[in-house]
């Protein structure tokens, strides 16, 4: 049973990728913003509120 968790070399490898390729679309759209992104907490929010202009706070108690 264990080893249905176990991670593959693939696998890691392909997670690595993946992380690199976010990281770098990430960094260029910070570029053309000309700020950072949002992250955490904040970024939560951002998106929470994006949508409809409301917290993700007050969606919950509404």
């Amino acid at each position: 049973m264990g080893d249905e968790r176990k991670s593959s070399k693939a696998g890691e490898r392909a997670a690595e990728g993946l992380r690199e390729a976010a990281s770098k679309e990430e960094a260029k759209t910070e570029s053309k913003m000309g700020h950072d992104l949002a992250k955490g907490a904040d970024r939560f929010e951002e998106r929470s509120k994006s949508s409809d202009d409301k917290s993700a706070d007050e969606k919950q108690k509404g």
